[in-house]
């Protein structure tokens, strides 16, 4: 299959910029795969359209708030979205990327954090990227580096949501509404966007109803926002994410499968960790490590019974992996049903629930 196998049309309008309020007051497109039959509902609606038995399985990473905004000694602009750290050396992007001198101090979102450069990454040929290596401090009315980043950095929202830089009142919002209400681990540059709707009470109502949920970690990558880019899927070089399978997951699968229960992963993520975690007879280790796993139309699924998910991007790994459990056609078809219906798309959007 190619990339341009999965494109589709998507108005402009149909992208969600604020996420609605409460959360499980979302949209829900259900899907029955084995009939091909379809359904509208609200993710509040949840305890009555699955079955007690059934697990939910949901992504409890938590998204750092890691775009720092600053100025260089010379007075420029610059923007930082940190990706990662070993000790106190974090990898970022930056922008502008080529205006940084090994050495430079970047005064950070008020003096709350300094960044010292270090180097510039490059890729295989040697080549010269937006990524630089940092050495991070706090200032000294914050306890730790992580209690600045917590106070003074802004959630990384992906670039298809609208936010203007500074003094956007949308941004206070977007702290609390861009993380699930389970988000335990932190590491993640993104939201594992599925995850958003639930809420507290929802969580007890699925509970009460015989639903139970269980959790794995992925933390979500800044590779999850970009498109592919080789038409030839074979040839796509996916991203890698760090994952974490507990013991106690492993075990709750195996009993809602001993019993006859469905295994519904909440998110893409979920489905990652789940898939890469077993072997052909589908049977899971526990563990932690990473994944680059690229799940596309034609390998079967050894673990999950059924999707909660986001509507994706076009051309994006998201949208091919849906396809691998529904259908290309079939995915494409109920997308164009969602957008004449007036669904919201994308991270703030609304949900579907394939089963």
């Amino acid at each position: 299959m190619k990339a341009s196998d999965f494109d589709y049309e998507l108005p402009a309008a149909a992208i969600a910029q604020v996420p609605l309020e409460p959360r499980d007051a979302a949209r829900l497109l259900v899907h029955h795969i084995a009939r091909d039959a379809t359904e509208h509902r609200i993710v509040r609606d949840l305890p009555q359209i699955l079955a007690p038995g059934d697990l939910l399985i949901v992504n409890d990473t938590r998204v750092r708030p890691a775009r720092l905004y600053g100025t260089r000694a010379s007075g420029g602009q610059v923007e930082l979205l940190l990706l990662g750290c070993e000790g106190n050396v974090w990898r970022a992007l930056v922008r502008p990327a080529k205006k940084l001198s090994e050495g430079d101090l970047l005064a950070l979102e008020g003096d709350a954090l300094t960044a010292r450069a270090l180097s510039r990454k490059t890729d295989d040929d040697g080549k010269a990227g937006a990524e630089w290596f940092f050495e991070l401090t706090h200032a000294a009315r914050f306890p730790s580096l992580a209690a600045a980043l917590e106070s003074a950095g802004r959630m990384p929202l992906p670039p298809y949501i609208e936010r203007g830089r500074a003094d956007d009142p949308r941004t206070l919002v977007d702290r609390e509404r861009y993380q699930t209400v389970f988000a335990r681990e932190p590491g993640a540059v993104a939201a594992p966007t599925a995850g958003l709707h639930f809420t507290q009470p929802l969580m007890h109502a699925l509970e009460a109803a015989g639903v139970r949920i269980a959790s794995v970690t992925l933390h979500v990558g800044i590779g999850t926002f970009r498109p592919l880019q080789v038409d030839d899927l074979t040839q796509h070089d996916m991203h890698s994410e760090d994952y974490d399978l507990p013991a106690a997951t492993v075990a709750a699968i195996a009993e809602t499968k001993a019993r006859g229960g469905r295994v519904v992963a909440v998110g893409t993520t979920c489905v990652r960790v789940l898939e890469a975690c077993a072997d052909e007879s589908g049977t899971l280790s526990p563990g932690s490590g990473s994944t680059r796993l690229f799940i596309t139309p034609g390998r079967p699924f050894r673990v999950i019974d059924g999707l909660l998910t986001n509507f994706h991007l076009p051309r994006s790994t998201l949208l091919v992996l849906v396809a691998a459990l529904v259908g290309r056609e079939r995915v494409l078809r109920l997308y164009g049903e969602a957008l004449t219906r007036g669904y919201r798309f994308y991270s703030y959007g609304d949900a579907q629930l394939y089963l």
